[in-house]
């Protein structure tokens, strides 16, 4: 028993005094990014494009009419917000891929969608799967990418815009630096 909370105790400090000396690992914090990013963009795929919800004000104006509109449903905040706060449950579909020619080292996705998934995934020789703690180390990185950058990805997915990778894991966060050696599909 002794012995469980002084491991604890350890990895808890290591955690703090990691965190306290703001170096975060650069291809842990990127792919977790571009993972979000990637992630997002096939939930909101999945949405009927028809679909709408309203929003703004519901009050009354003086001539008796309501000021609302419709937005699309899949780009709604509400949707957003909805698609945030799970998405970081998907870390567990990411695992540790090195690049045979380059040795260069990104968190992918391994595991197809569903089983109607067709696309090509490389080869599984090339991942490094470290049992848990791998994807819980992602998921951690996902979500603390979540509660940094929640505002900004929620406005960025709201208005459907271009390039979403490379603004928000390379401009706005500096998660992705070095931006042109990280592959834009995960």
């Amino acid at each position: 028993m002794t012995s469980w909370i002084i491991q604890t105790t350890m990895m808890v400090l290591s955690v703090f005094i990691g965190s306290s000396q703001g170096k975060r690992d650069q291809v842990l914090y990127c792919s977790a990014c571009k993972a979000i990013v990637d992630e997002l963009n096939y939930s909101i795929s999945l949405v009927d494009p028809k679909k709408t919800i309203n929003v703004g004000s519901f009050r009354l104006n003086p001539d008796g009419t309501v000021k609302d509109k419709k937005v699309p449903f899949a780009r709604s905040e509400t949707h957003l917000s909805e698609l945030l706060d799970g998405v970081c449950n998907s870390m567990s579909d990411y695992a540790l891929h090195v690049d045979p020619d380059t040795q260069h080292k990104q968190y992918i996705r391994f595991a197809p969608r569903s089983s109607t998934d067709t696309s090509s995934f490389p080869d599984f020789k090339n991942f490094q799967f470290d049992g848990p703690e791998a994807s819980n180390v992602l998921k951690f990185a996902c979500e603390t990418v979540v509660e940094e950058l929640e505002d900004d990805i929620i406005s960025m997915f709201s208005q459907d815009m271009e390039n979403v990778h490379e603004e928000l894991c390379n401009r706005i966060s500096d998660y992705c630096k070095d931006g042109n050696r990280i592959s834009q599909e995960l």
